[in-house]
């Protein structure tokens, strides 16, 4: 299954020769591209047309359509609990960080500190999911779930990602909340270089997971179909449809 909202974001773009390509592709990657019109084709998106509805920077986009997804169904899934879906919000906001705004305090006042700690704990996941139990007299809401949303995955931006949830694994008072990754990215082997490693990332969402399979198993190369195979049987790459289900049991 797909996210409800993949075919609004996965499609075409012009590239400087004037071409196009798919819009989550790698443009300088045969492969990727391959992969990627082929997602494009199970999703029934029309090949070689660029539609007006199609964002030209789908990065916010699937952070926004990711956010208000999971607005709208958490409640439904799991309504004992009272959900709090946000952007961009700081996690000193958050009962297991809050202890984070007395340390800023500190830093604002001790330039030694300042240069000694700068100011990586200071974060702003992409998507907050916070949850609290209705009825509770606690005014401070809980961190239930951080998603991450990289339309794809290159290098600097698997370093962003497990520097992010490193931080707050070192930081956290509490339990620590489900850390995730959301992606379009149409190369298992690349998907593969934040699924696998040491837990920093419990696993990875594709919004386009069928049409993946679907696509590697058809035109990908033998290196691709392997990795597509382990991080799917290792249970670190899983469909966007499953998400919100999963926030809702954990």
């Amino acid at each position: 299954m797909s996210a409800p909202f993949a075919a609004e974001l996965l499609g075409w773009k012009t590239l400087d020769s004037g071409a196009l390509a798919p819009n989550s592709a790698d443009s300088s990657s045969t492969p990727s591209k391959a992969l990627a019109a082929k997602i494009l084709d199970y999703l029934d998106v029309a090949p070689g047309i660029i539609l007006p509805e199609t964002p030209s920077s789908p990065g916010p986009q699937l952070e926004e359509k990711t956010r208000q997804h999971l607005s709208a169904t958490l409640p439904a899934a799991r309504p004992s609990r009272s959900w709090h879906v946000d952007r961009k919000k700081v996690i000193a906001d958050f009962s297991q960080y809050s202890h984070l705004r007395k340390l800023q305090r500190a830093v604002d006042k001790n330039p030694v500190l300042s240069a000694d700690l700068g100011f990586d704990y200071l974060i702003s996941p992409d998507v907050t999911v916070a949850a609290s139990v209705s009825g509770s007299t606690d005014t401070e809401l809980f961190l239930h779930a951080v998603v991450s949303c990289k339309w794809t995955i290159r290098s600097d931006r698997v370093q962003n990602i497990r520097h992010e949830f490193l931080q707050m694994i070192r930081h956290r008072r509490g339990r620590l909340p489900h850390l995730v990754a959301v992606t379009a990215e149409p190369m298992p082997s690349r998907i593969a270089a934040i699924a696998r490693g040491t837990g920093e990332v419990d696993a990875v969402y594709h919004i386009a997971f069928d049409a993946l399979r679907d696509a590697v198993k058809t035109v990908g190369s033998m290196q691709q179909k392997n990795a597509l195979a382990e991080i799917i049987d290792q249970g670190r790459l899983r469909s966007y449809a499953d998400l919100a289900d999963t926030l809702a049991t954990w």
